[in-house]
């Protein structure tokens, strides 16, 4: 059987990616949705990108966005004030490190181990 001189077209071992947000970005109106990195340690902090889209990976909520080389990012959505501020966090005007709600389970959660700690029998060393 004689061999072919046509070669079959090269596939690219990545597919192409689209840019464009299935999810969110710019709609024919032009209003983008735009997340700030606010994490007072993050390299980025301050920076400003467009929201890919928001889902939960790897057990968190994350958002998703493409940096200035086009490469698909994401980020903790908590690093990024994409949800409005927290009441209490707002009312404490940085003077509280912690929400009453939490120290309160804290408490709770306290008070419950030291209980079953209690009612465990004591080795006799």
């Amino acid at each position: 059987m004689p061999e072919s001189s046509a070669r079959p077209a090269k596939r690219s071992a990545r597919p192409s990616v689209s840019h464009r947000s299935r999810t969110a970005g710019c709609p024919a109106t032009g209003a983008c949705i735009e997340i700030e990195v606010t994490h007072p340690f993050h390299p980025w902090r301050g920076q400003r990108f467009v929201l890919a889209t928001r889902k939960r990976n790897w057990g968190e909520d994350r958002v998703m966005y493409f940096d200035a080389q086009g490469r698909l990012r994401s980020l903790p959505a908590a690093w990024t004030d994409i949800d409005p501020p927290d009441v209490c966090t707002q009312a404490a005007a940085g003077r509280a490190a912690f929400r009453s709600d939490d120290l309160l389970r804290l408490a709770a959660l306290i008070d419950e181990i030291r209980t079953q700690h209690l009612r465990r029998p004591r080795r006799v060393k």
